[in-house]
């Protein structure tokens, strides 16, 4: 059954007379006529008789009407609710990010965004690539932020920052004594501390195939943060995005910048399209790109 047909027996049943009731709802008698016979149809029963004095509710019509007037009431309100939620910040958005944004760069944004958005809740989670895509294509999350290229052509993607990456070794290493940008190739027989699936662990991966050497892996993590601290104890040298490196004074390791030319990265800001996005997703958005083109990340 329709809203229109639940009206038009709530109408009559108010008005008591059909031409009374089309004429409030805006419609012809004989449509309001249609909507009623296909509602008792559907239900199999007569909700309404045409008497001379107008229309009186049968049995089951008077039995009807409550859960008539409650339908109504409860679709006028997810109507408002919807309404809200497409025009209001407020309510759950799901933000998913590789660890390095996740851990560098998202809990100043997010604290920012929540003083302008307090009704607003953002979901956070960190995933590889590949898994961050395809939970935004599915529509699990709203919006992802990860590195370009992308994979999908289905998503539409807003380039956020490019930024270098840059070696990361424990203090006092030889590399550091150079005072000079390093090459790849200075750097691939090094121990080497990598993520899987990491930018800077692909460029590394690229740059021993490219000379013919197996890269020297020392220890292989899943976490960002641990890494860096491997890198302090010493166990071997690592290439981060520029992101992860800024505090590394008062971190205990070292910085080597990479030659002109060296491995960057760019980073995206993903969606599957504005029709997709709630208010909240698009307030957070709009606020991740605004701030990241004032100030960088």
């Amino acid at each position: 059954m329709s809203r229109e047909q639940l009206r038009a027996f709530v109408q009559v049943a108010q008005e008591g007379r059909l031409t009374v009731a089309a004429r409030r709802l805006g419609v012809s008698q004989p449509g309001l006529s249609r909507q009623l016979q296909a509602l008792e149809t559907e239900l199999g029963v007569r909700l309404l008789v045409r008497t001379p004095g107008g229309a009186v509710l049968t049995d089951a019509g008077e039995r009807f009407l409550p859960h008539a007037r409650r339908a109504l009431d409860a679709l006028t309100a997810g109507t408002a609710e919807l309404g809200e939620l497409t025009t209001t910040p407020r309510g759950a958005v799901s933000l998913g990010t590789l660890q390095t944004v996740g851990t560098y760069l998202l809990p100043d944004l997010v604290r920012a965004f929540k003083d302008r958005y307090p009704e607003v809740l953002p979901r956070l989670s960190e995933g590889t690539h590949d898994a961050l895509e395809s939970r935004v294509a599915s529509g699990e999350l709203d919006l992802c932020i990860v590195n370009l290229p992308m994979r999908r052509v289905d998503l539409v993607a807003q380039r956020l920052w490019e930024e270098e990456l840059v070696l990361a070794v424990p203090k006092g290493h030889r590399l550091t004594k150079l005072k000079r940008p390093v090459a790849l190739t200075e750097v691939v027989e090094e121990p080497l501390v990598v993520i899987p699936g990491m930018s800077g662990t692909n460029a590394l991966e690229a740059a021993c195939e490219a000379i013919g050497v197996k890269p020297r892996i020392a220890v292989e993590m899943d976490n960002a943060e641990g890494l860096r601290r491997m890198v302090e104890r010493g166990l071997g040298v690592a290439l981060l995005p520029g992101l992860m490196a800024r505090d590394h004074a008062a971190r205990g390791f070292d910085v080597v910048e990479m030659e002109k030319g060296g491995p960057r990265r760019q980073v995206a800001l993903v969606h599957r399209g504005e029709e997709y996005l709630t208010a909240a997703a698009r307030a957070l958005k709009t606020f991740i790109v605004e701030s990241l083109r004032r100030s960088g990340p």
